[in-house]
C-alpha cells in the first residue's frame, strides 16, 4: 500500500506559512553561500555552500515575528523576547495532525521562497529517529511532485562514517541531515573530536559552517543545559521546535491544541473503556511499589487494603524495620492476619513474605488483577470484531495495539531455549477463538489465529526477546521493524491486526488504523495519556491509502485499567500543562449510571443449610431476654456491618469530549463480570465459623 497525502489542507499549510513568513523580505539568495569569518573569527577554509540571513534591518526581522504572531492569534513576543530566546521559534501541533509532514514540507517551501539548502532535523530518541526516515521515504514522491522534482538528499548521522559531513557541507542542493541528540551532547563523542580522515578538523565543525536550519523534534526531551548548548553549538541560523507537548514555548508563532484539533475533526475521537475490579477485597491484596534507601534504613511502599471506618479501602503505607506486620499495617484487616514481611531486599527491589512468597518491584499478589487483565483483553477483541465487520465492506482494516510491561507476558522460553506463549498470548487465543465463533462474525476473517497477532520486542544477541528501556543498542532494530512494517499492517491481505509491543517503545511510532489501545500492565499505567492516545490518534484510511475523514468511523477506543473519571482527570492536567490550556470547568460525567444486582434465592442456600445443621446440634443454651430490645440492638448492630458483595470487574465505556471548558464523559455502554467459576474469591465461611467456634 501507497500512502497518499493532501497537499491542501488549510490547517498544515497556516503552520508552514508560520515559518516562511518570518523571513519575509529575504531575498531569494542569488549567489551560493560563500564562507567567511564565522564567530570566533577564524577563518574557514573547506569549500562549500549554507544558509545566510540577507536582511538588511534586525527590526524587519522582529517586525515579521510578531506580525505572524498577531495573525495567528497568539502571545506577540517583544523584541527583547525575541532576542532572548535566541532565533527559537515554536510550533505546537496536536499528535496525530501532521507534525512531522508539516517540518518536512517547511524545508521544501523556505528553499523554495529563500533559498535555503542546508537544514539539521535533532530527534530525542531512535524511535523517533526511525519515524522521521520514515516519513521522509514515503512523502519523497509527494514532495517532489509539489516542487518540480527538486534535488535533495536526505542522511541519518552515523559516528562511524564522518566523513559523509563533508558532503553534508559541500553540496550546493537540498541537505537534510537526521540525527541524534545523544550523538552530539557530549566534549567525547566523536563528531565533537579532531579527526584524522578530516585533516584534523573536529567533524561538527561542517556542520556549523553551514549556518543550518536547526528543526528540533519533540524538544521538550531536549530542555536540560546540556542539550540546549549542544543545539546551540550547531552555529543555526535559527531552531525550529516542533512538539504537542512543548516546556517552553520559544517566539510561539502557529498553535493547534487538542481542544482545535477535536473541534476540527483532525484525529480520532476518543472513547475510555475503564475496566476495573469491584469488591475485591476477600483475599489478601499485595502490591511493592517501591523500595527506598536513607542511611541505613530500608523502606518498602506497598499497597494493601486498609480497615478503615468506612469499610476497606485500597491505599499505599510504609513498611520498615519493626513495622513489618500487614496485618497491623492494614489495621488489623484479618485478610492479612498472620502475613508479614520477612525480608526487604534493596539490592534486588524485592520482598519476601513469611509465607517464602518473593514480590518484584510492580508485582502484585492476591486480587483480582489476572482476571482484570483478560477481561481488558476480551473488551479489546470484542470492540475490535465489531469495527471490523462494520469497516471491512469501507475497505478500511483495523489494528488493535497491546502495551505490555513484561515481555514475558507474552513470549517466555523453555528450559531448551524454544520460544512458548505466554499468559497473554494464550488468553488472547482462547478469547478470540470464542469471538470469533460467534454466528454474527461468520465469515468475517479465515486467518488461523496465530497469524493474527504478533509481538514487537527487541532481542538479546542469541534472538531470544527481552525486556528494554526503550533507548538502548538492541532497541533499534525493533524500531526498523516496526516502522518499515507501517504500510504492510495497513493491507488487509496481512493478517496480522493484533500488535503486542513492550510499553518503552511507545514513541515515535503510530498507525492511522489503530482503533483500540489497550494497556496490559501489572499496575496502573504509568504512560502519560496523551502519549498513550496519541498512538492511534491520526486518522484512518482505506486500501487505497487514501485519508477518511468520516467522524462516526474515527473512534479511538482506549481499554484503561482505571476508571473513567481518573483517566479524564489525568488527561485535563497534562493538556494544561503541555498546552497552556485553561479549562474553565471541573470534570463532569454527563450521564451517570449504577447497576445494582441481587443473588436470587440466597434466603435458601444449600450450602448454608448444609453447614446449619452441623452446627446447630453443638450447643444447647437457654437465654431470657427483652424481644424489643434485642430487635433494636441487632439492627443497629446490622446497620453498621460492611456488606458483602461478590467480587465483579465493570467495564464502562465513555466518549471523551474536549471542549474549551473541560474534559466531558458520556456514557456509550456498561457491563460487569462476576462469573469467574469456582467461588475463589468468595468468603469462607465454613473456615471462619469453625475458627470462631
Amino acid at each position: 500500500m501507497k500512502l497518499h497525502f493532501d497537499s491542501k489542507q488549510e490547517f498544515q499549510l497556516e503552520a508552514v506559512k508560520a515559518i516562511t513568513d518570518i523571513f519575509e523580505g529575504q531575498p531569494l539568495s542569488t549567489s551560493d553561500f560563500e564562507f567567511a569569518i564565522n564567530q570566533t573569527g577564524e577563518l574557514l577554509t573547506e569549500n562549500g555552500f549554507g544558509n545566510k540571513l540577507r536582511f538588511s534591518q534586525l527590526e524587519q526581522l522582529t517586525g515579521n515575528i510578531q506580525q505572524v504572531q498577531g495573525n495567528n492569534g497568539l502571545k506577540v513576543s517583544t523584541e527583547d523576547e525575541i532576542i532572548s530566546n535566541g532565533w527559537n521559534f515554536s510550533v505546537e501541533m496536536e499528535t496525530g495532525t501532521g507534525k512531522t509532514y508539516v517540518y518536512l514540507r517547511t524545508i521544501y517551501e523556505l528553499n523554495k521562497l529563500y533559498g535555503f539548502k542546508k537544514f539539521v532535523i535533532v530527534v530525542p530518541s531512535v524511535a523517533i529517529r526511525e519515524g522521521v526516515m520514515k516519513n521522509l521515504e514515503i512523502t519523497d514522491e509527494h514532495f517532489q511532485n509539489l516542487y518540480d522534482k527538486v534535488p535533495v538528499t536526505s542522511n541519518v548521522y552515523d559516528s562511524r562514517k564522518v566523513s559523509n559531513l563533508r558532503g553534508f557541507a559541500s553540496a550546493n542542493t537540498i541537505q537534510v541531515l537526521v540525527i541524534n541528540i545523544d550523538s552530539f551532547a557530549k566534549d567525547e563523542n566523536i563528531i565533537n573530536k579532531p579527526n584524522d580522515k578530516l585533516t584534523g578538523k573536529r567533524p561538527i565543525e561542517f556542520i556549523q559552517s553551514c549556518n543550518p536550519f536547526v528543526i528540533v523534534d519533540e524538544p521538550q526531551n531536549m530542555e536540560t543545559e546540556i542539550r540546549k548548548r549542544a543545539i546551540t553549538n550547531l552555529s543555526p541560523l535559527c531552531t525550529l521546535r516542533y512538539s504537542a507537548t512543548h516546556t517552553n514555548r520559544y517566539n510561539l508563532v502557529y498553535s493547534l491544541n487538542p481542544v482545535k484539533a477535536y473541534d476540527l475533526g483532525l484525529v480520532k475521537q476518543i472513547e475510555v473503556d475503564s475496566v476495573v475490579s469491584e469488591n475485591d477485597f476477600n483475599s489478601p491484596f499485595l502490591q511493592l511499589e517501591n523500595i527506598t534507601r536513607t542511611g541505613n534504613a530500608i523502606k518498602a511502599k506497598i499497597k494493601i487494603d486498609v480497615a478503615a471506618t468506612d469499610g476497606i479501602n485500597r491505599k499505599s503505607v510504609m513498611a520498615s524495620g519493626k513495622n513489618l506486620d500487614l496485618f497491623l499495617l492494614s489495621n488489623r484487616n484479618e485478610r492479612y492476619d498472620g502475613l508479614k514481611i520477612y525480608e526487604i531486599d534493596f539490592g534486588n527491589e524485592q520482598i519476601e513474605l513469611n509465607n517464602g512468597v518473593v514480590l518484584m518491584k510492580g508485582e502484585t499478589q492476591g486480587g483480582m488483577n489476572d482476571e482484570v487483565m483478560r477481561f481488558m483483553i476480551a473488551k479489546t477483541v470484542e470492540e475490535h470484531l465489531k469495527k471490523e465487520k462494520s469497516y471491512k465492506d469501507k475497505g478500511i482494516k483495523v489494528l488493535s495495539l497491546f502495551f505490555i510491561d513484561k515481555v514475558k507476558n507474552y513470549r517466555e522460553y523453555d528450559l531448551e531455549g524454544n520460544p512458548v506463549k505466554g499468559k497473554f498470548a494464550k488468553w488472547f487465543e482462547e478469547i478470540y477463538q470464542m469471538e470469533i465463533a460467534k454466528p454474527i462474525y461468520k465469515g468475517l476473517n479465515a486467518y488461523p489465529v496465530d497469524d493474527l497477532h504478533n509481538g514487537y520486542f527487541s532481542q538479546d544477541n542469541k534472538g531470544r526477546v527481552k525486556d528494554t528501556g526503550g533507548e538502548t543498542q538492541l532497541d533499534d532494530d525493533t524500531y526498523k521493524l516496526i516502522m518499515q512494517d507501517k504500510e504492510k499492517l495497513l493491507d488487509a491481505n496481512v493478517p496480522l491486526r493484533f500488535i503486542f509491543s513492550h510499553s518503552a517503545l511507545r514513541e515515535g511510532w503510530d498507525n492511522p488504523n489503530v482503533f483500540q489501545i489497550c494497556t496490559l500492565n501489572e499496575t496502573k499505567s504509568v504512560i502519560k495519556k496523551r502519549q498513550e492516545i496519541g498512538r492511534g490518534l491520526r486518522l484512518s484510511v482505506n486500501q487505497e491509502g487514501q485519508r477518511i475523514f468520516d467522524r462516526n468511523i474515527n473512534k479511538l477506543t482506549v481499554i484503561a485499567n482505571e476508571r473513567y473519571e481518573d483517566f479524564a482527570k489525568a488527561l485535563q492536567k497534562e493538556i494544561q500543562e503541555d498546552c497552556g490550556v485553561n479549562f474553565s470547568g471541573k470534570i463532569k460525567d454527563k450521564s451517570k449510571s449504577e447497576k445494582v444486582n441481587f443473588r436470587k434465592g440466597f434466603e435458601a442456600d444449600p450450602k448454608f443449610l448444609q453447614i446449619w445443621e452441623k452446627i446447630r446440634f453443638q450447643t444447647k443454651y437457654s437465654v431470657d431476654y427483652n424481644t424489643q430490645k434485642l430487635i433494636l440492638l441487632a439492627a443497629n448492630a446490622v446497620s453498621k456491618m460492611d456488606e458483602k458483595k461478590k467480587p465483579t470487574i465493570r467495564s464502562t465505556k465513555k466518549r471523551v469530549l474536549i471542549t474549551d471548558e473541560d474534559v466531558n464523559g458520556q456514557l456509550v455502554s456498561d457491563s460487569a463480570n462476576n462469573d469467574y467459576g469456582p467461588d475463589k474469591y468468595r468468603d469462607d465461611l465454613i473456615c471462619w465459623l469453625t475458627f470462631k467456634t
